[in-house]
This record gives structure tokens, C-alpha cells and sequence, in this order.
């Protein structure tokens, strides 16, 4: 009877231990996002008119041709007369950027952000376990990761990832790879770093497929700390709920559409195709396919499921998944961020998921005051909801981005405090949405689109540009 006493007293223990173990477990699996900081550059680094017609002036190889294409693709860029650019491009080097601008760069980008992040935080960089960065268009030896290890002295445990190459939805691609470490059970606190390096990757060219990304692209960039402490849940503004990631790679149309190439004449550049819309459309239904069980309320999700078994046995000719367009994602879902590509992406984006203007005021906005800042767009979009005092406790927010590959990445995050803090948006965040939104460069650059090939003098031009500003 003692043995058997024994034996039963034991299996309690054991299932006892087991069962605080899963909890602790499914404790420290949470992704909670303690705070992050957006760059804000310093005001010598603005584009405005007069810096962005002198850029136009002394690039020598432009013609009529080329003149239009650039008014009709600044008319409807959605940006505003406040973005930033790398110094070498604004001092007149762009045509040949050395390895201290694209270093400096990445410098002064850091030294603001992650300094401002750690202040605010009150956390040192010697708690930090897990440090992404990811920049896409630079990558030196040693590592941008090794550098930040490096000038913030952290511990020589701590896991260091460089990521490159991944485009405007790396940062998530850095949060889900945060996310996949957390599920260790390790109780971790997590530095991820996201941006973009200009300066080296200036298109000379006048293939107008590579000449986008000069117009579209500006600095910007983003830091934020992350934890699966659940002591430190107070703390944090939010927590993960969900992460989706889609890759549609191995269709050549998707690979295809946006990748780094030379041209004829041997410049690189970034080759944005015709068939980018086609594939960003494929990439974005596929991802959704997979976040609709995760966000949609039950009644929501049983219509889904009755209009897809219905077009399915209807077969309407020539649809697509109408199931889909039919979603009131705003049952689900209360904000969304959306990445900040440009007017067409956040348009396409709002008429996909049935969205009002106030849903996708504030990526039309941070698109107005930053620009597209690739990666990181999608932390300016959630400054502007928190500066505008949207974000209250229980809030479900979407972030979506597109990137080259071809990739769409989706993820829930979920408000655990009322928010308010205005960030980098602060000096501004008063002067928005503004009364128009009237592009600023068509005043100065308007008469470009009247003039013909006998009529256009290249010299004359420049000269009434230079008076102007």
C-alpha cells in the first residue's frame, strides 16, 4: 500500500509539474511590444521643391520624355514637400555615393533611434538577448548587427541576425522571426531595428521601369523592443495575436515584377514592372485567405464560409473570390496600417477590404509627411494613429506589407493601454490631414506637360527653375 502510495503521490507531482510547465510555457509565447521610436532626421535632410529641383537640374541625361514621366509620377506620389533624402543625394553625389555615405547613413539613422527607444524604455542594451536589424540595399562585413553589438556594448550571448534583401515587408519578417524565438520559453527581450539605405542605391539611368524608386523611396526608419516576459506585459503597448506570411516566389510573373537589375546601359537600379499590381493582388488574397479565421468574429466567419460554398457551386464566369469582397473586416478588426507604397497601394488596399477614408487616413497620411520608407512605413502609420489619440485598450490593429519576392505579410496586434504618445510626429501631427492635399510640385513643374519636343529648351527651363526657388 506504501509503494502504492507512493507511486500515486508521484504521478500527482509529475502531472502537476507538467501542467505548470505548459503554463509557464504558454506564458512566455506571447510577443508583447514593449515600445518603439520612428526616426525623425534632422531638417538639412528635407526634399523640398527647391532641393528636389535642383536634383532634376543637374541630371543631365533627362529629356522631354523623361520630364513627364517624372510630373505624372511626383503628381500622384501622395507625398508632400516635408520628406527626407541621404545627404549625398541632396549635396549632389548621387551618381557616386561612397561606403562612409551609405555607413553614415545607417549611423546617424541608429544613433537617434535606438538611443531615444533605450531612454524611453528605461531598458540598457546589456538586457538585450536578441537583436534584427534588416536593411535591404546594404550590407556591409562586419554586419550592420555586429555594429550595433559593438557601439552599445551588449553581452556576448546575444543573438544577432542581419537581414537583407527582403524589401518593404522585412519588418515583419524581423517581428516573426522575434515572435519564432520567443517560443523557446526563454524569457527574452528583443531589439529589432528596420530601414532602408539610400544612399548607394541612386538610379542614373532612363529606364523608367528603375527610375520610380528615386521619386518614390525617402528615409525613414524605426526601432522597437519586444518580450515574452509576461512581467513586463504593464509595460507594453500591445500584444501580438497573429502573424501571416506569403510568398509567391516561385510564380516568374511574381519574381519578376520588382527586383534590382542593370539596364542597357549598365546602371542599376530597382526594376519595378508592370506586372507588380497583378502579383501584389495575388499575394494579398493568398495571405488573407489564412488571417480571415483569425481575426473575423464567428457570425462573420459562417457568412465567409456560406458565400464561398456558394460561388463555388454558382460559378459566376470571369469573378474572382467575391466571397471575399463581401467581408466586413471592421467586425474584426478596429485600425489598419497599411504600407505606404503609394496613393495606388492604400486605394486598392481600402476598396479590397471595403475600408472608409478615416481607415486609411492615417497611411495616406504618413505617405504625405514621410513618404515611402519602404519597410519601416508601417510604424509611421501607427505613430499617426497613436499621435491622433485612435489606439484605446482592447484595439485590434492590421498591418499590411507588400515587398519583392513576391511577399505579403499581414499580422494582429492588440492595444493593451490607452495610447497617445505623439513620437516623431509630434511637430506636426496638428497640421493633420491638411485642408488640401494638392501637390505642391505641379505649380513649379506644371508646364512640362504643354510642351513638345520644338518647343522644350532644356536650358531656358532651368533657368526659370532657378529663379522660382
Amino acid at each position: 500500500m506504501e509503494i502504492l502510495a507512493t507511486l500515486t503521490m508521484l504521478l500527482i507531482l509529475c502531472s502537476i509539474y507538467l501542467l505548470w510547465k505548459l503554463y509557464s510555457l504558454q506564458r512566455t509565447t506571447n510577443c508583447y511590444l514593449i515600445d518603439y521610436v520612428c526616426f525623425k532626421p534632422p531638417p538639412d535632410r528635407i526634399v523640398d521643391r527647391k532641393s528636389a529641383g535642383e536634383i532634376i537640374e543637374r541630371n543631365r541625361t533627362l529629356g522631354l520624355s523623361e520630364f513627364k514621366f517624372l510630373l505624372k509620377v511626383i503628381i500622384n506620389s501622395g507625398m508632400g514637400v516635408e520628406t527626407y533624402a541621404p545627404r549625398n543625394i541632396l549635396e549632389g553625389r548621387e551618381t557616386s555615393p561612397t561606403f562612409d555615405d551609405a555607413m553614415q547613413e545607417m549611423d546617424e539613422f541608429i544613433d537617434m533611434t535606438v538611443n531615444d527607444l533605450f531612454k524611453k524604455t528605461n531598458i540598457s542594451p546589456r538586457d538585450v538577448d536578441l537583436l534584427v536589424i534588416n536593411i535591404s540595399g546594404f550590407s556591409p562585413a562586419p554586419s550592420l548587427a555586429s555594429r550595433i553589438v559593438q557601439r552599445y556594448k551588449m553581452r556576448e550571448d546575444v543573438k544577432a541576425y542581419n537581414v537583407s534583401g527582403m524589401g518593404c515587408s522585412a519588418s515583419l519578417i524581423s517581428i516573426d522571426l522575434v515572435r519564432n524565438t520567443f517560443k523557446s520559453g526563454k524569457k527574452t527581450i528583443a531589439l529589432a531595428i528596420s530601414s532602408e539605405s539610400l544612399s548607394p542605391n541612386w538610379y542614373a539611368g532612363k529606364d523608367k521601369s528603375m527610375m520610380l524608386s528615386n521619386i518614390l523611396f525617402r528615409t525613414g526608419g524605426s526601432a522597437m523592443l519586444l518580450t515574452n516576459d509576461p512581467a513586463m506585459r504593464a509595460q507594453a503597448k500591445m500584444r501580438l495575436k497573429c502573424l501571416i506570411r506569403t510568398h509567391t516566389g516561385a510564380n516568374d510573373n511574381a519574381y519578376n515584377c520588382a527586383m534590382q537589375k542593370e539596364d542597357d546601359a549598365g546602371f542599376v537600379g530597382m526594376h519595378l514592372g508592370k506586372n507588380l499590381p497583378k502579383a501584389a493582388v495575388h499575394a494579398f488574397a493568398e495571405n488573407f485567405e489564412h488571417l480571415i479565421p483569425k481575426v473575423l468574429p464567428y457570425r462573420e466567419l459562417a457568412l465567409y464560409v456560406y458565400r464561398t460554398i456558394k460561388q463555388k457551386v454558382v460559378k459566376p464566369p470571369g469573378k474572382g473570390n467575391q466571397a471575399m469582397t463581401q467581408i466586413d473586416f471592421r467586425t474584426g478588426i478596429d485600425h489598419f496600417c497599411i504600407h505606404t507604397g503609394g496613393p495606388a497601394v492604400i486605394d486598392a488596399v481600402r476598396c479590397g477590404l471595403r475600408l472608409s477614408e478615416y481607415d486609411t487616413e492615417p497611411s495616406s497620411m504618413a505617405l504625405h509627411r514621410w513618404g515611402n520608407t519602404s519597410s519601416t512605413s508601417l510604424w509611421y502609420v501607427l505613430g499617426y494613429m497613436e499621435a491622433k489619440k485612435r489606439l484605446k485598450k482592447g484595439n485590434r490593429v492590421l498591418m499590411v506589407t507588400f515587398g519583392t519576392g513576391f511577399k505579403c505579410n499581414s499580422c494582429i496586434w492588440e492595444v493593451n493601454k490607452d495610447l497617445g504618445d505623439a513620437g516623431a510626429w509630434e511637430e506636426s501631427i496638428n497640421n493633420y490631414p491638411p485642408q488640401t492635399l494638392v501637390n505642391p510640385y505641379l505649380e513649379m513643374y506644371g508646364w512640362v506637360a504643354d510642351e513638345t519636343d520644338e518647343t522644350f529648351n532644356r536650358e531656358a527651363r532651368v533657368e526659370e527653375l532657378r529663379k522660382l526657388y
